[in-house]
């Protein structure tokens, strides 16, 4: 009787061992799927159906040196715009899903200014390599190696280096603060504070509840990223005194004001050259200037009543509704956002020279 007894429990054993194994072997393959689709290449759209101005639209008076450095086993490309301005260098790092060309207003109001503007594609974006984009850390550890590039080039390691980063990017300028770096002075605009709050955020938009996922994306990013899978915004702000300026929106949907973003971690943040700016903006909203807005809100109405009498609106009819765009219109930047970013920069420099 004993022996069966044995016999049944290590039976049962096996069979919830075997279980247990196809449970777990499902939920990483599930989620390794999801995630190879989520951070997917990041790169820049057909030109036919874009209404941003690209590169090619400045490229006439605003030439640009390109570099190449190594992230990883992935050669990033990185371009110097502004190569005789001396005021100081603004490395940029742009957000997910595209690459620093769609920040080009943005850049070239810097370089405007006076600033030496260095922008780059990070890993799995734009003109850089990589298959994918990988994960929320990674925006960090490439901005650490185009830092490495930075200080290595006896064309730009004499400047002060500014960091300036949306989303993606608005992670990186304040998660590298915890990497050996001379950093003059730091802006963050709708970053978020640590991957997985981010991820699960993101997961909760998606599933209603992800608290069941969550080991498994837990995981994910251990096994990806290893020692820097919870590199996080608030630690690398407080393991120095650089000034940072943390923006963030409050209509912003895509990182949640008061709960994945850097803002919602302000009582954690000891550093005590750190500035707040709150705005009533959504998640990119805030780079465009408020005409550029509502002309925009005016094109997604058209384009909607396009969808409603097409469905599947034909390549022609698209072709026409894009070239027919005031693109001029559309990208005129947020001067008066950006002058306060500019003055934040300008007052580090007068407090430093």
């Amino acid at each position: 009787m004993m022996a069966k007894k044995k016999n049944k429990l290590k039976i049962a054993l096996i069979i919830i061992i075997i279980t247990v194994a196809i449970i777990f072997s499902a939920g990483m393959a599930i989620t390794s799927y999801l995630m190879g689709q989520n951070f997917s290449r990041g790169d820049y759209g057909d030109p036919r159906y874009m209404t941003d101005y690209y590169y090619e639209h400045y490229s006439g008076d605003y030439p640009r040196t390109e570099v190449s450095f190594k992230s990883g086993g992935n050669e990033l490309k990185g371009f110097i715009y502004g190569g005789n301005n001396d005021k100081g260098l603004l490395v940029f790092a742009h957000g997910i899903g595209g690459g620093h060309e769609d920040y080009m207003k943005t850049l070239i109001w810097f370089v405007d200014k006076g600033w030496r503007v260095f922008g780059y594609d990070a890993t799995g974006s734009g003109h850089s390599e990589g298959s994918g984009t990988r994960g929320l850390p990674q925006s960090a550890l490439d901005l650490d190696a185009a830092l490495d590039y930075i200080e290595s080039d006896e064309s730009l390691n004499s400047f002060p280096v500014f960091l300036m980063g949306h989303s993606w990017g608005g992670y990186a300028v304040t998660a590298v603060l915890n990497f050996d770096h001379e950093i003059a002075g730091s802006v963050s605009v709708a970053g978020y504070n640590d991957p997985m709050t981010m991820i699960s955020e993101f997961a909760d938009g998606m599933m209603g509840d992800s608290s069941a996922a969550y080991p498994f994306m837990w995981i994910y990013n251990k096994v990806l990223f290893w020692n820097y899978s919870d590199l996080s915004a608030v630690d690398g702000i407080n393991s120095c005194d650089v000034p940072v300026m943390i923006i963030h929106g409050t209509q912003d949907g895509t990182i949640g004001y008061d709960r994945s973003s850097i803002i919602a971690q302000r009582d954690k943040i000891t550093n005590p050259n750190v500035q707040y700016l709150t705005l009533d903006e959504m998640h990119s909203s805030m780079f465009q200037s408020k005409d550029s807005i509502v002309y925009s809100d005016e094109l997604n109405k058209e384009y909607k009543s396009l969808y409603e009498q097409y469905g599947e609106i034909p390549d022609n009819v698209k072709e026409e509704f894009y070239a027919a765009t005031d693109k001029d219109r559309l990208n005129k930047p947020n001067e008066e956002f950006l002058e306060q970013i500019e003055k934040f920069y300008v007052e580090i420099l007068d407090e430093v020279s």
